[in-house]
């Protein structure tokens, strides 16, 4: 391991990663761990012990910045009590414990490891291209082993629930084509731009 990161962080991400698997598979089932979000989560785990710039690259393409919308969410949820996007509304639902609330805190730091890596090692340009390839493994994937009433990655209609205006088909392949080309490739300019 380099001097980049202190052995105590991969041992904790990887101790946190130990009580987060089973509690979620409990709580949600397994289809829960095919979100992009969930992706990232191992995969920077991966990174913190390989140090694969690469895989971190591919993360911060995928995930980055609806990791950052998502604590803008949150956060002004928090302070002004009013709901701005709804991707964080199940922090706030009382029907689930604190504790398992709690877990989902990873989106918070998720994004500052994945920012400060950026940070140190740069940014792989070559991630576009593996991330594009993984997502369309994970979209597949979410749509056939998945419950649409979850819309995991919203493979079924973007939000929370299933859309209902054109076939599924259709949007699912809408959806193949909208990680690429609105998430992904904006994405690369701009890690390129701030981390190259």
């Amino acid at each position: 391991m380099s001097d980049t990161i202190p052995l105590w962080l991969p041992i904790s991400y990887t101790l946190f990663l130990l009580v987060l698997v089973p509690v979620y598979w409990k709580h949600y089932g397994p289809g829960n761990f095919l979100w992009f979000s969930d992706v990232a989560l191992f995969s920077v785990g991966i990174v913190l012990w390989t140090e694969n710039q690469l895989l971190l690259s591919m993360m911060a393409v995928g995930v980055l910045g609806l990791e950052l919308v998502w604590n803008v969410d949150y956060f002004g949820r928090l302070l002004t009590g009013r709901e701005l996007l709804g991707l964080s509304n199940y922090m706030f639902h009382p029907d689930k414990s604190l504790f398992l609330r709690g877990l989902s805190l990873f989106h918070v730091f998720l994004p500052a490891i994945v920012i400060w890596l950026l940070i140190e090692w740069g940014y792989d340009t070559r991630a576009i291209w593996y991330q594009t390839a993984l997502a369309w493994v994970v979209l597949p994937l979410s749509y056939f082993l998945t419950d649409p009433r979850e819309n995991v990655n919203w493979v079924f209609g973007f939000g929370s629930e299933p859309q209902q205006a054109i076939p599924k088909g259709l949007y699912f392949a809408l959806a193949m084509l909208f990680f690429p080309i609105c998430i992904y490739l904006p994405s690369h300019f701009a890690l390129q731009w701030l981390f190259n």
